[in-house]
């Protein structure tokens, strides 16, 4: 290696280092900043439980406040979304991954902050969604910024976006081996040592500044010592195949409740308010359902807070009111409702398992963060994330190959039924499917009109054959574009179809109108299909209108899926 090189290299290590530590570190005070201030806002709103007690001699107030600031904040966000956001919707993990896996535009800056602070007053007001997917969005948001800056970095925009949503989720969980495997799992989709490093040191930034500069208390605690009965794990696969059944339940309703968002007849801007008031009015006898719902986390690996069928009601109307909440436009997550329903749940079989079998177990605790995290991968689509976060918040090995084998029955399941993950199916509506792998995704992000070229012979309609014939000589091709007199494209014709045909006739019988032709939106991955069976020079790429762009030469096709994937496999393989 010469001096110029080391002296490139020693360049692109420290600046891809520069980029991780102040992603993270930015990433990371923003986490912090917007957790704060959801939980202060839920104490001055009367949300939180300690706050909601603490009022308790001014019962009417109480009962005001429940319907009245869910209704009041779900205004106020369709407001913000409405005139804010340029997107007129939130912005959520599958923009991030969008980011991350092409050279789209990502939305603008202002409308990040925007969908940011609709989540705020979302979540502050007690919706029933999630804090993790606006702070996924945050960091890769602040990454995205990182990532537009001229550093001459190879992939650069991808890995700051990654280094952001690391950072963001191990502020959240004090996790920073699951933020770290959160980003490879969820946005970036691929292990390069290139990515792998600086998220990383963004990941351990994360960390550093929410647990060692700032202390900020677990998600939570759980004390358990060890599975005590090999026939638990079977139990534990059952719990998993339950839970998978429960998440395509949850993320079909979800799509139910914004189908029928999309047929109810209000502006867009007051749908969010309609939510809301429903939730206080369910509020009222279910307090459990407002917010992020962390206390009720918490209880619920506590033998005798929760009753069987309290929790079975609980189960029920959070699922429905995280669907109504989401599906009507409150800005927010689904993560944190599934790690609330997915406990619960797990608490409700381990509560019920004594009566169908009556054999010794290892205790409530083991069951419900089977179920938290079992549920919660499935729906996130991040199996390895959500066990590392068991490891990391836990410290238990037993507790964590018990969470392993549920998550992996979950997953299995879920995966057959629903894909990967609600992000995917999200991403897959947008016309990005990750189902096949990133590969066609990325292909079918490509136009092939980027391909182009206006090197090409045309003829019109009703001209001579001579006249078609000498003019692809002239152009020493074999094959001409034709078009009608107002330069519409109507076919092809070939030079070896002209050669023994009557000088002085039309070219017109000659014409072959049914030929491969490409949209100005058909993709590279699209066009490779199209080429099967093709046989001829350029294919002709016409536009909405049916005017001729141009044409697109079998090579091109070839040359622009082979630079694509060499970039793709580059970027999955590069170490430095």
């Amino acid at each position: 290696m010469d001096r110029q090189d080391v002296q490139r290299t020693v360049y692109q290590i420290a600046m891809v280092t520069v980029v991780a530590v102040v992603v993270g570190s930015i990433a990371s005070l923003a986490a912090i900043g917007f957790v704060d201030a959801v939980l202060w806002l839920n104490d001055v709103l009367l949300v939180s439980p300690y706050a909601r007690i603490q009022a308790e001699d001014h019962h009417l107030l109480v009962v005001a406040a429940t319907v009245a600031v869910p209704a009041v904040g779900g205004l106020l966000v369709g407001l913000i979304v409405r005139w804010l956001v340029q997107e007129r919707r939130a912005l959520a993990p599958p923009d991030a991954i969008l980011a991350a896996q092409t050279r789209r535009p990502a939305p603008s800056f202002r409308s990040g902050l925007a969908s940011t602070l609709a989540a705020l007053v979302s979540l502050g007001c007690g919706a029933s969604v999630g804090q993790y997917g606006p702070l996924v969005y945050l960091g890769a948001m602040f990454g995205n910024v990182a990532g537009r800056i001229r550093l001459n970095l190879r992939h650069q925009r991808s890995i700051a976006i990654a280094c952001g949503v690391a950072a963001a989720i191990a502020t959240a969980f004090n996790a920073p081996i699951a933020g770290l495997v959160f980003a490879h799992e969820v946005i970036l989709r691929h292990y390069s040592l290139r990515a792998f490093a600086p998220v990383t040191v963004a990941s351990a930034t994360g960390y550093i500044i929410a647990n060692v500069i700032f202390d900020r208390p677990a998600l939570f605690l759980v004390s358990f010592g060890r599975v005590e009965h090999s026939y638990e794990f079977v139990l534990f696969a059952l719990e998993g195949v339950l839970c998978a059944g429960l998440a395509v339940t949850f993320m079909l309703v979800l799509r139910a409740s914004a189908s029928l968002a999309g047929r109810y007849p209000v502006p867009s801007w007051l749908k969010p308010a309609t939510a809301g008031a429903i939730l206080g009015l369910v509020a009222l006898w279910i307090p459990e359902v407002l917010g992020i719902g962390q206390e009720t986390l918490r209880f619920a690996t506590i033998e005798g807070a929760f009753g069987v069928g309290e929790l079975a009601l609980i189960i029920a109307a959070k699922l429905l009111v995280t669907a109504l909440c989401i599906g009507f436009g409150f800005v927010g997550g689904v993560f944190s409702p599934a790690l609330l329903i997915g406990i619960l749940f797990g608490a409700f079989y381990g509560l019920v398992l004594p009566y169908l079998l009556p054999l010794p177990y290892s205790g409530l605790e083991v069951y419900a963060i089977c179920g938290m995290m079992a549920l919660a991968s499935s729906v996130i689509g991040a199996p390895l994330t959500t066990i590392l976060i068991v490891f990391e918040l836990t410290r238990s090995y037993d507790l964590t190959i018990a969470a392993m084998v549920a998550v992996v029955f979950s997953n299995l399941i879920s995966y057959r039924v629903m894909g990967r993950s609600l992000f995917d199916l999200q991403l897959r509506a947008r016309g990005f499917d990750l189902s096949l792998g990133r590969d066609k995704a990325i292909l079918e992000s490509h136009p092939i009109r980027d391909y182009h070229t206006r090197a090409f012979t045309t003829a019109r309609l009703g001209e001579t054959v001579a006249t078609v014939r000498q003019r692809l000589v002239d152009d020493n091709r074999t094959e001409a574009m034709v078009l009608d007199s107002d330069g519409l494209f109507r076919g092809m014709v070939r030079l070896q179809q002209l050669v023994s045909a009557t000088a002085d006739t039309a070219i017109d019988p000659r014409v072959m109108t049914d030929v491969t032709r490409f949209q100005e939106d058909t993709t590279v991955w699209r066009s490779m299909e199209l080429l099967r069976g093709f046989l001829g020079e350029a294919v002709p790429l016409t536009g909405n209108d049916g005017r001729l762009i141009g044409v697109v030469p079998e090579e091109a096709v070839i040359r622009a899926y082979l630079e694509i994937v060499h970039d793709l496999r580059e970027e999955e393989n590069e170490a430095a």
